[in-house]
């Protein structure tokens, strides 16, 4: 008789662009015959439910959630509050999850498949008999720089807590993303004390945790991040991850997507409109909002722009947002979340502006769709240098008086479609991307040794 399919525990870090990478990998081991228990917060849990993210849909993906250490009245946004929280609290509830599962009758938790930013879970699992792999979410390049820490600090960059010694951008190899002192990774907003908090969580924990991993695999691919491969082998590229061919399955969002931008989508002209997205965490001044609006409108192009309840305050004036959706009836369509990869895919989209999250970056690549760079934290600015400086798929905007100008916005986004070499270049990394996932291709065949280590 052949053995159950193997169980596997997927934990993500709680926040939307590490949910849903490891929701696509979860959907493809589900596809490879594995049974998947996928571990939200209970906040999470509730948005992933709330959207419909449950049951049939979810194609044999087990949704369990844990709490994430913090109180109700608690601000999640608060970055150094959250992650002291959830480094104190997680640990315990991962391993007391994992013997509730087994002795629920569940089959053994054979691998933990953890996010790296939670390596202060894998000794736990270990501990019980649990083996574990690794995934990092974003960037090769971004997981480099901070295996490349213990150097800078060797090199005299950096001091031991973080804090930048010189103010010159430092190279780690050519054709790699520098380092630049003010737009380092651990920077978050909030006191010293809690970049101080991160940078240890991120520099020791995370570098001793993945030496606790048994594989360490990341959302990109080799043709895209050479170099970072080239200095880090250990780090297997398996991307760019989706869930289906079809865009079909849910990759769990946390807010509803409004669908009725598709069929917007298909009444306009291949390659003609501009789509406006910024992730799930930017927060625009009511200032930069109106000057992006007013951009969007001067481009005389039609335009799809995503706007979050929470995306700027209320001080911006229900009144003027409602003249300029008046004024713009027709011609540019706002929804506050909409099924981005089907957006992407779409013909009729001529350009991409983002926050330069991974995920977007790499579902723009994907889809050859080039992007108009406007980053905001910690490896959005990575992200932006491959865009614009190592692939040169992109252009980015320039603050100019303490924001970007509506002239600015109009200007850029005109750039950047109107540019061949850009357009030609987008087409041959979406090629590439293409081919790296397909059989034979070098992400294909590091997803089989994957698959073939946890089947172990």
């Amino acid at each position: 008789m052949a053995g159950a399919a193997p169980h596997v525990m997927v934990l993500p870090f709680p926040a939307q662009g590490h949910v849903t990478p490891f929701m696509e990998l979860s959907h493809r081991l589900v596809d490879r015959g594995f049974q998947v228990t996928f571990v939200c917060t209970e906040l999470i849990h509730g948005l992933l439910l709330d959207t419909g993210t449950t049951g049939d849909a979810l194609c044999g993906i087990r949704l369990v959630s844990i709490p994430d250490g913090l109180a109700d009245r608690d601000d999640r946004r608060d970055l150094c509050k959250f992650v002291g929280g959830i480094t104190r609290y997680m640990p315990g509830y991962v391993v007391d999850l994992i013997r509730e599962t087994e002795a629920s009758g569940e089959s053994k938790v054979k691998w933990l498949i953890a996010d790296v930013n939670l390596g202060f879970c894998f000794q736990g699992a270990k501990n019980l008999g649990v083996r574990v792999a690794a995934v990092w979410p974003a960037a090769g390049g971004s997981l480099a720089t901070w295996f490349t820490i213990p150097k800078m600090i060797e090199d005299g960059f950096i001091d031991d807590k973080g804090v930048a010694k010189r103010q010159e951008k430092y190279e780690i190899a050519p054709n790699m993303p520098p380092v630049c002192p003010s737009r380092m990774p651990w920077l978050i907003d909030g006191p010293p004390e809690g970049q101080q908090e991160v940078f240890q969580l991120v520099v020791y924990d995370n570098a001793k945790a993945t030496s606790l991993a048994e594989m360490l695999v990341c959302n990109s691919f080799l043709d895209a991040e050479t170099a970072a491969f080239g200095l880090f082998p250990e780090i297997l590229p398996i991307g760019p991850l989706f869930a289906d061919k079809e865009l079909r399955k849910p990759v769990g969002q946390f807010w509803p997507e409004d669908v009725s931008c598709l069929e917007w989508l298909d009444a306009q002209s291949e390659g003609s409109v501009v789509y406006v997205a910024f992730g799930s965490f930017t927060i625009f001044d009511p200032r930069q909002f109106r000057e992006l609006a007013e951009g969007l409108e001067l481009t005389g192009r039609p335009f799809l722009w995503v706007v979050r309840p929470d995306f700027t305050s209320d001080v911006l004036g229900k009144a003027w947002f409602d003249e300029f959706q008046s004024r713009i009836a027709g011609k540019g369509m706002i929804v506050s979340w909409c099924p981005q990869q089907q957006v992407l895919a779409h013909p009729a989209v001529a350009c991409f502006m983002s926050h330069c999250g991974w995920n977007s970056t790499m579902e723009a690549v994907r889809n050859g769709v080039p992007i108009l760079c406007w980053p905001y934290f910690a490896d959005q600015f990575t992200n932006r240098s491959y865009i614009c400086d190592i692939w040169r798929t992109g252009l980015a905007v320039t603050l100019g008086d303490g924001v970007v100008t509506k002239e600015e916005v109009k200007s850029k986004l005109e750039q950047v479609i109107g540019d061949e070499g850009i357009a030609e270049r987008v087409g041959m990394l979406r090629d590439a991307a293409r081919m790296s996932i397909n059989e034979g291709g070098s992400s294909y065949e590091n997803f089989q040794r994957f698959v073939t280590l946890l089947n172990e």
